[in-house]
This record gives C-alpha cells, structure tokens and sequence, in this order.
C-alpha cells in the first residue's frame, strides 16, 4: 500500500525540523533578494524562490504521507527512472557554460536541474539496496558490494559527464556514509579511505608539481592547480578571492542586509553566482561573523535532528533514509561553504535552503518529506512504568 495512515503518528511530525528550515528559508529569500539587487528585475528572483519553497511545502506533505516501505520496495523501478532522466538530459538538456545540466521547460522561461531530484531518488535505491543486503547478513560480501558499486556508478558517471564533478562527490560520498551504517565491514572502509587518499593526495601533486599550467585542459584540474597556486591562475580564483574579501568586509556584525554601500563586494558586482554558489559571501559580507555562525548552527541541528530521527527509525531502512538526508545536508553545506571562504577549490554547489535554484529548493522539500515519514513511523518502547514512550 501507498499510504499506511494506521502506522503514521501525527504527534511524532517533527515540528523542530520544520522550525529550522522554515528559519533558513526566510533568510534565503532575504539573501538572494540582496544578492540579486543589481540585476534587471530583482524581485523576480525572490519570488521564483517563494514559488519555489511553496511548491517544495506541498511536494514534502505528499511524500510525507506515502509509507517509505513502498517507496524501498520500488528501488530497482526508481534507479531505472534516475538513469532514464540522465541520459534524457544528456541527449536533450540545455547546455550554459560549456555544460548540460538542464532541463528547459515552459518554451525556456523555466530551467530544471535534474541532477538535484536524482539525488533523492539516489537516497530510495541506495535505502534499498542496502536494507535488504543487511536483512540477509551480506551487506559486507564481494557481490554485494560489486552490485552496490554499479548501482552507483552508473548514475554518478552519466552525471559527471555533464560535466557535474561537486554532484558526483555529493552522491559518492552519501553512498560510502549509508554503506557505513548498514553495517559495512570497518576493514573494508579502511582499505576505501586509505585508497581515496592515496588517489586525492596523488591529485593533489599532480597539480603542485606541474611545471607548464598551459598545457592542461582539463577544468577540474586546473581549479586544484588554481586553489594550489593562486598566482598562477588568477582568472580562475577570481570568485573564491572576491568571496573571501566579501567575508572579510562583514566582520563581527556585517554590513547589513540590502545594504546599497559602494563598499560592499556585493554591490560592486565582484561576485558571480553570489545568489547561488557564492551565497555565503553575501551572508558573510551582510550578516557577518555572527550571523554566519547562525546559519551554520542552524544548518547543524537540522541535520542532528535527521540523525535523530535515524537513531529512532524503527528499521535499518528508514534508519538509511533519514542518514541519507543528512549526509547531503552534511556535504553540500561543507563543500559550499569551503569553497566560499577559500578551504577547497572552486566547485559549484548550492547552500541548503538558502541558495536560489527551483530544483534545489524542491528535491530538498521531497527528501525533508521522506524523513518526516520515517519520523512518524518511529519506533516506540515501553517504559518501566508501563506507558509507551518515543
């Protein structure tokens, strides 16, 4: 059944969750509002994220509703329409910037991203996948883990091929972190972890030691040659220094938010994509040092409060879900604030919550969705006493 509603307790709906995204979504607006004061028609792209967040609430109270045991018993079905969705925007998707990403729907007014839905539904297949192996013991043999790699792989290299490297990380790390908590053998981890810093510290001298910068042509290669040696490539760290500065200028309290000073990095038109990649220069620049630390701690209980959710699941799949969920929460704010405050090198990746994007704003609401779901079918034990509690 699609909707087990007998399962489902409403006192457990998780209103702090929903506190804390609510919090972040207002300030998200606020900043892609500023952020986007220069532009033609800037209260067009406040209001695409207010369209986008209402349709976001309505799509997280749908799939709030669906039982995720249906959802978990459809993996292969849900893999299948992940793979059929990349490769329709391989063979048809716009392309911006030397790279196809998108979707464009409503004779071109309106942009999706794919790749952020797939995310998702990459969350449900892996759920899936790894429920049924950890029922069956086999979460730590050789097939399953070689059917767990291609399950991955596949989905992760049609979307590297847009080219979208920080998706991939994304999606590759949330894959080892649900493996993790299935129960995969910790020896296995350890050769996975020594091998994956074997291969980034390798990278990592390829691109120090190259003597002729000129000579590579690979993009992602030159962004770490550029955060390595930033004399070398100031075309390609021109974002990340302008987004320090911005950071810089908002010290302890900030600049306030819409400020319109000459001063601001913001208001120079120095930053690009400073409404979505390079939002928290803006947050930093407007609200500073403390309201920064502010969406940071926001953004840490909410993803604590997935954790928590995951601790209280009832089975190993809503317990994935709800881990699932946080690890993208967890990795994007990583990766989005190190790139923004110069810590990693040059990746676009959106803030959850706060950057603009209708696709972004949407599947985060579908996942929120899912969680919320688990929250409602947790576990409940008996206490000492004799009553029930959660």
């Amino acid at each position: 059944m699609i909707f087990k509603f007998r399962d489902y307790k409403l006192r457990f709906f998780n209103l702090r969750i929903l506190l804390y995204v609510a919090i972040l979504c207002f300030m998200g607006v606020q900043f892609v509002g500023s952020a986007s004061a220069n532009t033609a028609d800037p209260s067009a792209t406040m209001m695409k994220q207010v369209v986008g967040i209402a349709l976001g609430v309505v799509m997280m109270l749908i799939v709030s509703l669906v039982d995720y045991h249906f959802l978990l018993r459809m993996g292969l079905p849900v893999w299948i329409v992940t793979i059929a969705i990349l490769v329709g925007v391989r063979l048809f998707g716009a392309t911006y910037n030397n790279a196809r990403r998108w979707i464009e729907i409503l004779g071109g007014r309106v942009s999706i991203q794919p790749s952020e839905l797939c995310k998702i539904l990459l969350i449900i297949v892996f759920a899936a996948l790894f429920a049924r192996c950890a029922q069956d013991q086999k979460i730590s043999k050789l097939p399953t883990i070689a059917q767990a790699l291609i399950v991955m792989a596949v989905p992760v290299g049609l979307i590297m091929l847009q080219p979208d490297l920080s998706t991939s990380l994304v999606i590759v790390a949330v894959f080892a972190v649900m493996f993790f908590v299935a129960g995969l053998n910790y020896k296995i981890i350890g050769v996975v972890l020594t091998a994956l810093g074997a291969g980034i510290a390798g990278i990592m001298v390829y691109a120090g030691k190259i003597a002729d910068p000129a000579t590579v042509s690979n993009y992602q290669i030159k962004r770490i040659m550029a955060w390595l040696n930033p004399e070398l490539f100031p075309d390609i760290v021109y974002q990340q220094t302008n987004s320090i500065m911005a950071i810089g200028n908002g010290g302890m309290s900030g600049m306030g938010l819409f400020n319109t000073t000459l001063e601001a990095v913001k208001n120079g038109n120095y930053l690009s994509e400073q409404d979505t990649d390079f939002i928290f220069a803006v947050v930093g620049e407007e609200v500073g040092f403390v309201g920064s630390c502010a969406i940071i701690i926001l953004i840490v209980l909410l993803i604590l409060e997935c954790l928590y959710l995951a601790y209280k699941a009832k089975d190993m799949g809503g317990r994935l879900i709800c881990t699932g969920y946080a690890g993208i929460l967890m990795f994007q704010s990583f990766f989005n604030i190190g790139v923004a405050t110069g810590l990693l090198p040059n990746t676009g990746l959106p803030l959850p919550f706060l950057s603009a994007g209708l696709s972004s704003i949407v599947s985060l609401f579908i996942g929120l969705g899912l969680v919320l779901n688990v929250g409602m079918q947790r576990e409940i034990s008996r206490s000492s006493s004799g009553s029930y509690e959660p």
